[in-house]
């Protein structure tokens, strides 16, 4: 696997930490970039948002086998809870994770819970992008996305966005679009 960060985010994420980004059928890309590049450099651990649901248990086993604290909550189920236990981790020095667009979709759309989270803790957004030469592609809402054996993978991660502590619709409108072209443009379709 192969790490692009043009902007030098991972370099700067020993002084503070940041909320990374990553589309729900790329899941598996964010927790290998965190184990192999962002907690070496960085030495920060991470804490990720998963759904509530009993989908979410078999999630928080693979989390943890990538020494990932999982935090569990949605914007269905338990998401203020979440936020809150998010930002208390944060206080600790933990990175935050999020899928943008989980847990279930629609697919590559912004949802509310990640500028919720960038706007209560006043952590940079850290978008993720990953592309895989080879991979198998599952029949399910995300379509989601699994490396083959021996694939080229390459990891980019994109320029921080930062969210404003106080929001109007348009701006949140604003932000949102703004965060979904930032995605879009590292993760191709």
């Amino acid at each position: 696997m192969r790490f692009s960060d043009p902007h030098g985010v991972i370099k700067t994420s020993r002084d503070k930490p940041f909320i990374l980004c990553v589309w729900h059928n790329r899941l598996i890309f964010g927790m290998y970039a965190y184990s192999n590049n962002i907690k070496p450099i960085s030495g920060r651990r991470l804490a990720a948002m998963v759904s509530a649901s009993k989908d979410g248990a078999f999630l928080v086993e693979a989390l943890k086998a990538f020494d990932i604290d999982p935090v569990r909550g949605s914007t269905s189920r338990r998401g203020r809870q979440a936020l809150l236990e998010l930002s208390r981790k944060m206080k600790s020095g933990m990175h935050l994770g999020i899928t943008p667009d989980g847990p279930r979709g629609p697919i590559y759309e912004i949802q509310d819970g990640i500028l919720a989270l960038a706007q209560v803790t006043g952590l940079p957004i850290i978008p993720l992008g990953a592309s895989v030469s080879r991979k198998y592609q599952f029949n399910s809402w995300d379509q989601f996305q699994l490396p083959m054996p021996f694939a080229r993978c390459e990891v980019v991660y994109g320029p921080p966005l930062q969210v404003p502590r106080e929001l109007d619709d348009e701006k949140r409108a604003s932000i949102r679009e703004e965060l979904k072209s930032r995605m879009n443009a590292i993760n191709p379709l």
